[in-house]
């Protein structure tokens, strides 16, 4: 699998399991990104690119927000957002899931 291939079904599956969380439809989502069900789909499968104005808004109908990470950042980045064993060991500020800060 090319490494194209990986990242679109990685940042469908992320989408996907947004979606679901916020138990939310394809259907749903596409109209509040302005998109067709089928484009959406598609999108989601990972079986399809899309524009970065697209990706934008479906990441805001999602209540997600689009970044840009230095690939030298993304390992700590992972490790920023895993579950923490140890409460001493947790950071200042969490993001509920509600999406408000708890400090």
């Amino acid at each position: 699998m090319e490494a194209g291939s990986a990242s679109l079904l990685d940042m469908g599956q992320a989408l996907k399991a947004r979606r679901k969380t916020l138990g939310l439809t394809q259907e749903h989502v596409a109209e509040m990104a302005g998109l067709s069900r089928p484009r959406y789909r598609e999108i989601e499968a990972g079986s399809t690119a899309a524009r970065a104005t697209t990706l934008i808004n479906i990441a805001r109908a999602l209540g997600l927000e689009l970044m840009l990470v230095p690939q030298s950042l993304v390992p700590a980045v992972h490790a920023l957002l895993q579950p923490q064993d140890d409460a001493e060991d947790l950071p200042a500020f969490m993001v509920s899931s509600d999406g408000e800060a708890d400090g």
